[in-house]
């Protein structure tokens, strides 16, 4: 679980899961395109990417309905003029990091192949979520979905999850063993996730 500190918000990327099941529910059977269920979740398979969409309430309609479906694909994103944003730093403005001015601008996105987002404050995180009709998963779901991943081991430098730097995110599902049960990719190394709980600073 990671608090806020501005630390963690340097390195943060955002970790979705879709509208959990109501209490007694069934259990869930399918997710979205760019998910996998996870427990009583649908969890993003892959870390998301956050991306401006120009026009998201009139020209690029259709492509922001493809975001909240989990059915964009790069090519979609590319064609809609949309801009990739936090691969290299805080270039989210005038999205704030206290999640002001952010509705219909930022969207995470679940995509393979891509960087994945990060820079990201809590509230931009939550924003980007929403817009995308995710939410941020909480650290029991988190940990659920973690289950099975190879614990960090010396980091092959291909196949391993990236443990050998927090400071250089691999693409989005290039490690191919580092995924878990689930089928979530990148849940251990790579960039630090958050989680909707908060917690007190840890000593």
């Amino acid at each position: 679980m990671r608090e806020l500190s501005r630390a963690m918000m340097v390195l943060a990327t955002v970790l979705l899961a879709s509208t959990a099941g109501a209490q007694g529910a069934k259990p869930l059977t399918k997710c979205a395109p760019d998910a996998v269920v996870a427990g009583t979740v649908c969890m993003d398979k892959f870390e998301a990417s956050v991306w401006r969409v120009a026009g998201p309430t009139t020209i690029n309609k259709g492509l922001v309905k493809k975001i909240q479906q989990g059915k964009a694909t790069v090519a979609d994103l590319a064609k809609g003029g949309a801009t990739q944003l936090g691969t290299v730093s805080d270039d989210y403005t005038p999205c704030a990091d206290s999640g002001q001015n952010c509705a219909d601008d930022i969207y995470a996105v679940s995509l393979p192949g891509v960087t994945p987002a990060r820079s990201i404050t809590w509230f931009q995180a939550q924003a980007a979520c929403k817009n995308a009709r995710k939410r941020l998963p909480s650290n029991a779901e988190w940990q659920a979905a973690v289950a099975g991943t190879p614990d960090p081991g010396p980091d092959n430098g291909s196949t391993d999850c990236n443990t050998l730097s927090a400071f250089t995110a691999v693409t989005t599902g290039s490690r191919s063993s580092c995924v878990s049960a689930d089928g979530a990719y990148d849940m251990v190394g790579n960039l630090y996730e958050w989680v909707a709980d908060w917690v007190p600073r840890s000593t």
